[in-house]
């Protein structure tokens, strides 16, 4: 029996304080006075009894009661009842007036009458509510009513005489002295609570989701906060969702009503539950981690940082299900067609029961299978058991559930496991849901609807735990009269008599004492726990499902191999076993059969056994995490521990010694777990004898499963049954009886059960013999962890495994610097220089875990003493005896590597360090896997890594036993490396060792080596094999590169060698003194001799003179060749070049000088000399680099021009490259300049300044002559005096020819059939009438465009701002056959266009500053283009796309192509080649171009346009001299781009030159007849022109290889001897003669004539003479295979000797082992198909050469006997074409017009913007009935929910949050022109041309740009009615007045904002208006407009509403457009 209040106390306002200024409580009286010896009074109750703080109120309130809980230090709770009433208190006033008010709330103002609070308290630690209300009530009714009754009697009756049974004792009744009658009914259950109806209440309040969410939060130890108007809500809540976490309990705080005062409790950072009053609200809000829930308004606030985990699907589906059903019963019928007659609402407190029992439900599910998880360790005296977490999660499969893994580590589980563990004790509710769940469960799937029948089952059982008497007692408690409480003159509460109170007390006591009401109350009867279902039985669904029978078949056999010692067989399937090993099933399965022959005296092995048996149980940890939930590593220790090898006499190797690497050896946790499991074994053993005769024998049934539980079995292998089809013993009966044995548990439970009746001797001995299981198993697992943590080599540290898993720091990019690189070891994770004492390490770990277990486990403590002395004597033992294992295990046989292969060298190429045995792993490519592709495993592979003077090289053979007899070789050269990294590399289950170092080698060729290196290669070897590598990427110039080492040759040194530079002090100053003096403008002193020229090179950076660079670099590096200011003097390099006639005649013998003369460009013989015939000349003002040092020395200019004129205005443009010709086209003779980019003005006279002589026309000179240098190339281009034919209007101007389509004379090259397909669009029309047979020349409607590939004409901006190419759909409609709209567009389109002569394709900011009237027939064209640094960031991208470093599941290889815009760099290249096509071919006029530095992009559009224009460049030949010219002489920086030596590193690699490549592949993959050579041609140029194997490619310009001396090279011989034993490429003589490196055209041309694999035999020369124009859609590109191919049989098939070396070389071996063979599989993703297996023609030749060779006869060339063949006969058939023919002919070719028109277009549109302003956009908001893109993010926006902005200028249209971020580039511009040019002839109706023409249909987004320019008022010619009128903006916004004009021809309403206004404010498309009508009695009319005013017009869109002056206009308004739209 307990009291049911402990303490009474009277707590009123504190008057003393409330003078010095605080208002506070204070306890006024307390009962008893003397504290109880068991409760102490609590302290602080005043602040709970006014938790918003103690004020006086100006008015009298109701009396309140509620409930406030206080937590003690044990974490008891207390229950603090408070019963609050008023009392009146006369006030005077004792503050000044004048004191500050501010320490004062507002609501302190006192009146002469105030009402004070006045709580009557009663503390208990029973929850009886409803009684505190009751005896606190009659308290206060006695007071006020002024009963008869001693208030002294009542608080003494409520302290001493009332006291209340334990849970499940009878009901008391009672009474306190006050004519009351009272019953108190105590619980049947102490451990469930009790919540009448709060839980009822909590759901209503907050919803189902809600209530969920919280209860989560509280359940997963987060802080949740309360905040209530009522404080017994609050008290209400609280105590609710503590009662739904039954049988949890909650361990954390707990204040369901938290005084103001102590708020900083919520800062607190441990979980708490907590509670305030509503006012509090804003005090609270900025809790960060805090849930915030309001009761009254029913909602929950989460902050961002707080994560709360979701309870598992199904179980959270089932209880979400279940409470529904409570919650909203009516839901199930709501759609039945007859529903039910209402039901009567289910009563609070059953609703209550019922979702209670839900939760109960949940939580025994949750913890399905607890039970067989729970481990005893000790019995006696006290039972102590522990719960086996890793084990629950693994058997259950939650090991990722945040949710259970949350619940399980929270204190509230600890002590459920404490209190529920015991197996015997007394039972509850929850223990038979438990044993039942899984029963009913499976009942429920049947039966749905059994579901509320168990729930409301359960839910009658708390029913009745609650309400135990079904016949409740009518209980009597007076109460005051209604209304009392304000009364006015009542007594202030009177103070009590104490010591009659105590007197009472100690009656009460003393009567309870002799009347006891023990008797009646039974104990709680201590049971047997029921088990429930074990957790293998559940586990079981899970297991069926991955327990694949043959895959532990396979595993057994390999097990049994090895035992059997039949090694080779068990090879063969040990791939399907380790693959087998990630299931695990399988891994148990292992753990099984091992130990079946560790009992079978097998454990010890030879060598080859052990290795095997090593890598099974090292593959099976690593599939393992270091939980061990699957119990693997338990089941291990004791295998480890016994399989053994013997090394020689006296000394073992364990097998613990090879597995320690693994993170689980060093997880405490998991020795806990296995500790406890074995002592639980061991205690079971101690008690078994007792039971053994009780064993009970079950016939097994179907499907019926074993209670025992693996966590329970004796066996030692505690995680698979015996009994399963697969285990040794038992699987071969049959047996249909099992034997159950008894649990741990259950043995347990007996044993607690007969302890209390054994004598205190028996306890004793029971207790010790426990007390010795605990303290030797702990002995044992000391050993034990001992063996497993200890190394084998001591001297190096402890491995934490755990890091193994990401990569560790690495070198982003290749440095330079060695010393950088020495510091890696300290970063890689894997430093092994910590000097850690591995013993010491070791004693600590195993003393922590034997301190906790024994502590746990009650070892005495001179046991505990003994552990700690012995166990560092273990160590040190174990240390000594591992010296000896592993000074023996270094002398056994290694284990049999393979022989390590030596790769094939070239010639001169020479290995720099060693093979390095190595593993080479698979990247992210399927090649090679067999995974996707199929065929043979190859990687990983084993073999070693080569360094060569040239390559690194990989050489060796798969892991895979299956694939082992191939070879696989993986290499690239050096100089290609492009990044360099190290990674750690985890457990390769091929293998048994950790393979800690690894390499990861990027290179430029699209080739990845992903290396792990050997554990016998040391890490010194790995750091100087890095080292080395970075040494030879990195030269100091590139005379030490291969080009050059590789053939023995010393640094070359000019031939004639001039006297040394600064030879003497004097040579010295004067060069000094002339460098100083030309840097600040002076002027040197004329002599006799030549003038001395400053090199053109500004002394600013880059940066500064460009606005936009090239490339990010700020400025650039110095060349290895030269200075960058360095002057040249004339008795040095000047005379030796332009004095010497042979340099020059040296010169013109080079392949790129001998094309100006097959050009007809000027004549070679006559350099120097002028010639009035011939238009131009060679000159050779740059003869000795003096203009521009990276300029050639011979250029074409015109001949008019003098030198000394380029010389003024060669500066004009950047690094003074100057516009020179570079070709002329043989028919229109039109001409093709390249330069750099212009400066700008105020740059140039800067410059000007500096470097005249400070006369003023210096400046003017360079501009005049710039200016006529224009007219010359003005004047040498023909079309500049053509005239034109009348009928083509000049507003077509430059236009017109490429909108003609001649089909007389026009050629079509052969175009493979695929690429026609698709393209032609259902909008192509074209008016088909026939005339006469005479072809007309047709206009061509252009098919539309796809959406992402074209930009758009009305789009101004860079290609760079934006990530693909956009524009909208076209909708353009032609009705009828109707061309004038169209026509009238294209005139207004090309209005500002003129003929020209010349175009100069420059950049936009070029175009700024140009007086466009000083250049006559000349246009400045600015273009879209992609700079240098978006060619390196695209190229990374691509390279990581195609040889990605990592298989990823996610990765997507299109999409990362597609991200990384290669592919739009290269439309973007032939679009602007094709327009410079167009332009010289079509159009006839010269094209400059002019693009950054003139030495990259324009390279690449120079080239292009050449090979697309001139056959001659298609040949092998022609290609050679092409890239001579424009990519060599034209000063292409290549060892700048490559990286070529280690001045450059820092810049990146850019692959301008690839990308030029993979354009002309393109060209080729589409013209495949045109060209001479084939791909196999363009990927050796590709590959050799970076890997430094040939000198071609290096150095940035002609003027650094003249200085180099290879200009002084003596030419090749004519002839090369083809002798078959040189496999060099150079014969013998021609490496005699060579001074400098070797030519890749040498090799070339070499293996040419070899051989025909450059040679493309489709090659057809009739057809050369065609002009190519191929398609440059994204659609018709394709990835060039060179990015994607490999041949890991020899490496790179660019390396001819080196692939048939390999090849010869494999053939032998072949041929030694089986014999000759002709037969051969070829696998694509491991041979080179084309080597091997070539075609039809390659085939023939060998053939012919192999007959040849066996007759005897001299072998011819191949080429001679191919010109022998005579060419297939070609017919040409005559026969009248159709006109769709003719369309399809021609499609090619408009394609690529139109594209030359929108560049062109667009271009000027781009000039005319830069001129003119920069507008921003005029958007307003539109909503889309049909889908539109977004014109900056280019997704989709449409829908009415979903409005967009539109520019009403120009069209543009953006989502909301796009339109910040839009450039300001409207593109409504001014007027260009007058009316009458929009006027053409292009849109005539008669005529004969117009009857078979159609229109070029620009996109739309080009038709929006151009409808929307506006027209000047003045014309009016299309102007239907004009006038003022008012238009409201939106549904009752105000009128606004505005202009309208109404044009019939263009079908638009336009508006201005005035009559004077030029600028079009905006439209109304007429062709989208539905209805135009008048409108009466609008809602927002003015009340100055009349009566039929107003009209609207409907479009498709939106509404507009007009107002006019009066009726008479609305209608005439109405009328015209009414006529219009008609």
């Amino acid at each position: 029996m307990s009291r049911l209040a402990d303490y009474f106390a009277i707590v009123g306002y504190d008057h003393e304080k409330d003078r010095s200024g605080s208002s506070c409580g204070k306890v006024i009286q307390r009962f008893p006075e003397k504290d109880w010896d068991d409760c102490p009074f609590t302290q602080g109750i005043e602040l709970f009894c006014q938790p918003t703080g103690w004020t006086l109120s100006t008015q009298r309130q109701q009396p309140s009661f509620y409930v406030a809980v206080l937590t003690d230090i044990d974490a008891d709770r207390h229950y603090c009842a408070s019963f609050t009433f008023y009392e009146t208190i006369a006030m005077t006033p004792t503050h000044p007036d004048d004191q500050d008010g501010d320490d004062q709330e507002p609501n302190m103002v006192h009146h002469s009458l105030m009402f004070a609070p006045k709580s009557l308290v009663l503390m208990s630690r029973l929850d009886y509510f409803e009684a505190f209300r009751n005896c606190l009530g009659l308290i206060y009714t006695v007071y006020m009513e002024n009963l008869q009754v001693q208030l002294e009697t009542i608080v003494g009756n409520i302290l001493g005489c009332v006291q209340v049974p334990p849970p499940g004792g009878p009901q008391v009744r009672f009474s306190i002295g006050a004519g009351d009658r009272q019953a108190l009914q105590p619980p049947l259950s102490s451990t469930l609570p009790v919540t009448k109806s709060n839980v009822a209440l909590v759901f209503d309040q907050l919803g189902i989701n809600n209530a969920m969410t919280v209860f989560t939060a509280a359940l997963t130890d987060h802080k949740i906060l309360f905040h209530s108007f009522s404080y017994s809500r609050l008290t209400a809540t609280a105590h609710a969702f503590v009662s739904l976490m039954y049988p949890l309990r909650y361990s954390y705080v707990y204040i369901p009503i938290l005084p103001v005062s102590l708020l900083e409790v919520l800062n607190t950072p441990t979980p708490f539950i907590a509670g305030v009053h509503s006012s509090l609200r804003n005090d609270v809000v900025d809790l960060l981690d805090v849930i915030i829930v309001d009761l009254d308004g029913g909602s929950v606030r989460i902050p961002e940082c707080v994560n709360i985990p979701s309870i598992p699907d199904p179980i959270m589906n089932r209880t979400m299900r279940a409470l529904t059903m409570i919650q909203n019963t009516e839901l199930l019928s709501a759609d039945y067609a007859f529903p039910p007659s209402p039901r009567k609402p289910s009563p609070a407190s059953q609703r209550d029961k019922e979702i209670r029992a839900v939760f109960i439900r949940m939580f025994a599910d949750i913890f399905t299978g607890y039970r067989s998880c729970l481990t005893i360790i000790r019995i006696h005296p006290e039972p102590f058991i522990t719960f086996h977490k890793a084990s629950f999660l693994g058997q259950r499969g939650m090991v990722d559930d945040d949710f259970i893994l949350r619940v399980l580590d929270g204190m509230g589980f600890g002590a459920f496991v404490a209190e529920r563990g015991p197996p015997y004790r007394v039972c509850d509710i929850f223990d038979e849901v438990y044993a039942t769940m899984q029963d009913h469960l499976r009942e429920e799937r049947i039966n749905p609807d059994k579901m509320m029948e168990h729930v409301k089952d359960l839910a009658h059982q708390l029913h009745l735990n609650e309400n135990p008497n079904p016949q409740p007692y009518v209980q009597k408690v007076p109460k005051p009269t209604e209304g009392a409480y304000a009364r006015i003159h009542q007594p202030p509460f009177q103070t009590l008599n104490a010591n009659t109170v105590q007197d009472i007390i100690d009656e009460g006591l003393a009567k309870h004492s002799i009347k006891s009401k023990l008797a009646n109350v039974r104990p709680h009867q201590c049971r047997i726990v029921p088990m429930g279902m074990p957790i293998t039985a559940v586990a079981d669904k899970q297991r069926m499902v991955e327990n694949n029978a043959r895959r532990l078949e396979v595993l057994r056999n390999c097990v049994n191999f090895i035992f059997e010692n039949k090694i080779s067989d068990a090879r063969i399937i040990f791939p399907a076993v380790l693959r087998a090993l990630k299931s695990r099933v399988a891994r148990l399965a292992l753990t099984q059969e091992l130990h079946y022959h560790v009992q079978s005296n097998r454990a010890m092995l030879e060598n080859q056994q052990f290795d095997l048996v090593v890598k099974l149980l090292n593959c099976a940890l690593q599939n393992d995490t270091n939980l061990d939930e699957s119990g693997v590593a338990a089941a291990m220790v004791p295998l480890v521990t016994a399989f053994c090898r013997k090394l020689c006499t006296g000394v073992l190797q364990f097998a613990y010694t090879c597995v320690q690497d693994h993170a689980v050896w060093a997880n405490l946790q998991f020795w806990e777990q296995a500790f406890y499991q074995d002592v639980q074994k061991q205690i079971r053993q101690l008690y078994l004898p007792q039971y053994e005769e009780h064993l009970v024998v079950n016939v097994s049934r179907e499907g019926s499963r074993s209670p025992s539980t693996p966590r329970e079995s004796g066996d030692s292998l505690s995680s698979w049954s015996r009994s399963s089809s697969t285990t040794s013993d038992s699987r071969r009966s049959g047996a249909t009886y099992k034997t159950r044995e008894i649990g741990a548990l259950e043995i347990a439970a007996e044993q607690l059960r007969i302890y209390t009746t054994l004598n205190k001797m028996t306890q004793q001995e029971l207790i010790n013999n426990e007390e010795s299981t605990v303290y030797s198993q702990a002995i044992h697992y000391a050993n034990r962890m001992v063996f497993l943590r200890v190394p084998l080599d001591v001297s190096r540290s402890l491995k934490n495994t755990q890091g193994l898993d990401g990569e560790s720091n690495s070198n982003s990019n290749i440095t330079a610097s060695i010393a950088e690189s020495d510091s890696f070891d300290a970063e890689s994770g894997f430093d092994e220089t910590e000097t850690v004492d591995v013993g010491s390490t070791v004693v600590r770990f195993v003393t922590r875990f034997v301190d906790k277990v024994c502590a746990e486990g009650g070892v005495t403590q001179e046991h505990i003493k003994s552990l700690h002395q012995m166990i560092p004597g273990v160590v040190a033992m174990h240390i000594e005896t591992l010296e000896n294992v592993h000074k023996e295990s270094k002398r056994l046989p290694p284990i049999q590597k393979p022989k390590i292969l030596t790769p094939s060298l070239l010639p001169g190429e020479e290995v720099v360090m060693e093979g390095l045995r190595v593993y080479l792993l698979p990247d992210g490519r399927e090649e090679g896997l067999g995974a996707y592709m199929g065929g043979p495993t190859l990687l990983p592979a084993e073999g070693a890594v080569f360094l060569t003077t040239y390559r690194i090289i990989f050489k060796g053979t798969p892991c895979d036993p299956l694939s082992c007899e191939q070879i696989v070789i993986r290499s690239f050269p050096v100089a290609t490396l492009t990044k360099e990294k190290k990674i750690s590399v985890q457990y390769l289950p091929h293998l048994d060792q950790w393979l800690q170092e690894g390499l990861q080698l990027r290179s430029n060729v699209f080739q990845l080596l992903k290396i792990a290196f050997d554990e016998e290669v040391g890490s010194d070897n790995v750091e100087t094999f890095r080292k080395l590598v970075i040494k030879i990427r990195n030269p100091p110039s590139v005379f030490n590169t291969f080009a050059f080492t590789g053939h023995m040759i010393q640094q070359a040194t000019p031939l004639r060698k001039q006297k040394e530079k600064n030879a003497s002090l004097r040579q010295f100053a004067k060069r000094t003194l002339l460098k100083t003096a030309r840097k600040a403008g002076l002027k040197s002193k004329q002599s006799n001799r030549k003038t001395k020229y400053v090199l053109p090179t500004p002394p600013l950076p880059r940066r500064n003179i460009s606005p936009r660079s090239s490339d990010s670099e700020s400025e650039r590096p110095n060349s290895e060749a030269f200075d960058d200011l360095s002057i040249i003097d004339e008795g040095e390099f000047v005379t030796s070049l332009s004095s010497d006639p042979k340099n020059l005649e040296r010169l013109v013998e080079k392949t790129g000088y001998q094309d100006y003369q097959r050009l007809g460009l000027g004549n070679l013989s006559t350099i120097g000399q002028k010639s009035r015939s011939e238009p131009f000349r060679i000159s050779v003002v740059n003869a000795n680099y003096s203009v521009c040092r990276s300029y050639p020395a011979l250029l074409v200019v015109p001949q008019v021009v003098a030198d000394e004129s380029i010389r003024k205005f060669a500066r004009c443009h950047r690094q003074s490259r100057f516009p020179v010709i570079t070709w002329r086209h043989p028919r229109t003779k039109a001409l093709l300049l390249r330069a750099s980019g212009l400066h700008s003005r105020g740059l140039m006279g800067m410059l000007r300044h500096n470097q005249t002589s400070g006369t003023s026309s210096g400046e003017t000179s360079s501009s005049l002559e710039q200016e006529k240098y224009f007219s010359a190339l003005v004047a040498a281009t023909p079309s500049s005096n053509r005239s034109y034919h009348s009928s083509y209007s000049d507003s077509l101007t430059s236009l017109d020819s490429l909108m003609m389509v001649g089909t007389d004379t026009l050629t079509i090259p052969e175009t493979p059939d695929p690429l026609r397909r698709g393209i032609f669009s259902k909008g192509s029309t074209a008016n088909r009438s026939s005339t006469s047979g005479k072809p007309k020349p047709t206009f061509l409607t252009m098919p539309r465009r796809p959406r992402k590939g074209w930009q758009t004409l009305n789009r101004i901006g860079s290609l760079r701002e934006k990530s693909r190419f956009s524009s909208p759909d076209t909708r353009s409609r032609a009705q009828n056959g109707s061309l004038d709209h169209r026509g009238d567009l294209i005139n207004s389109s090309v209005q500002g266009l003129h003929r020209v002569s010349l175009y100069v394709l420059g950049e936009k900011t070029q175009m700024k500053g140009i007086k466009m009237e000083s250049f006559q027939k000349c246009d400045f064209i600015p273009l879209d283009f992609f700079e240098v640094r978006h060619v390196k960031a695209s190229f990374k991208k691509l390279m990581r796309a195609c040889v990605p470093s990592s298989l990823s599941p996610e990765a997507n290889f299109y999409k990362a192509v597609e991200e990384s815009e290669w592919l739009l760099q290269i439309q973007n290249v032939m679009q602007l080649a094709g327009a410079t096509v167009d332009l010289l071919d079509v159009q006839g006029s010269s094209v400059m171009i002019c693009l950054e530095d003139g030495w990259d992009v324009t390279s690449q559009v120079v080239a292009v346009a050449e090979i697309l224009l001139d056959p001659h460049y298609r040949t092998i030949e022609g290609f050679k001299a092409l890239v001579e010219k424009e990519w060599l002489s034209f000063g292409h920086r290549f060892t700048h781009r490559s990286n070529q030596t280690a001045a450059n590193q820092a810049s990146g690699f850019a692959p301008v030159f690839l990308q030029f490549l993979d354009v002309v592949h393109q060209i080729h993959r589409q013209f495949p007849l045109s060209f001479e050579f084939n791909q196999h041609f363009l990927k050796v140029v590709a590959y050799h022109y970076v890997s430094n194997r040939f000198r071609t490619f290096m150095l940035d310009n002609e003027f650094e290889r003249v200085e180099a001396g290879w200009l002084h090279e003596d030419k090749r011989p004519s002839k090369v001897d083809d002798g078959e034993e040189d496999l060099g490429g150079f014969s013998p003589k021609h490496t005699a003669n060579t001074s400098v490196g070797g030519s890749i055209w040498d090799y070339i041309e070499k293996q040419h004539r070899r051989s025909a694999i450059f040679y493309n035999f489709m090659y057809s020369p009739e057809d050369g003479d065609t002009v190519l124009r191929p398609y440059s859609n994204i659609s018709n590109l394709r990835i060039w295979d060179y990015y994607l191919a490999e041949d890991l049989a020899h490496g790179p098939t660019f390396d001819m000797e080196v692939v048939t070396k390999e090849i010869r070389q494999n053939e032998d071996q072949e041929a030694e082992a089986m014999g000759i063979s002709r037969r051969k599989i070829l696998n694509a993703c491991y041979d080179s198909i084309m080597l091997q297996e070539p075609n039809y023609f390659h085939g023939q030749f060998q053939e012919i050469h192999r007959l040849e060779t066996d007759l005897g006869h001299l072998p011819q060339k191949w080429k001679v006997q191919w010109d022998k063949l005579e060419s297939p006969h070609r017919d040409h058939v005559q026969r009248q074409v159709s006109f769709n023919t003719q369309m399809v002919r021609s499609h090619g070719r408009s394609i690529h017009k139109r594209s030359t028109l929108e560049i062109l277009v667009r271009g000027k549109m781009l000039g005319e913007a830069a001129r003119m302003f920069t507008q921003p956009h005029h958007f307003e908001k539109t909503t889309f009935t049909t889908p539109m893109y977004c014109d900056y993010c280019t997704h989709v926006l449409w829908g009415l929910s979903k409005t967009g902005m539109r520019c009403v200028d120009c069209g543009y249209n953006c989502h909301d949050k796009c339109q910040p971020s839009v450039p300001k580039n409207c593109t409504k511009l001014k007027t260009m022109s007058d009316a009458s040019a929009s006027s053409s002839s292009i849109s005539r109706t008669g005529g004969s041309d117009a009857s078979s023409s159609s229109v070029v249909a620009l996109s739309t987004a080009t038709t929006q740009a151009f409808e929307n320019f506006p027209s000047s008022l003045g014309d009016c010619s299309h102007s239907t009615h004009e006038g003022f009128l008012y238009k409201q903006g939106a549904l009752l916004k105000g009128w606004k007045q505005r202009w309208f004009v109404l044009d019939s021809m263009k079908h638009q309403l336009r508006y201005y904002d005035a009559i004077q206004d030029g600028n079009c404010k905006g439209f109304i498309d007429l062709a989208e208006v539905e209805s135009v009508q008048p409108v009466k009695n609008h809602p927002g009319a003015s009340k100055k407009s009349e009566e039929n005013s107003i009209f609207e017009i409907r479009t498709v869109r939106r509404q507009y509403n007009f107002m006019a002056a009066n009726p008479v206009m609305a209608q005439e308004w109405i009328d015209k457009l009414q006529s219009c739209i008609q």
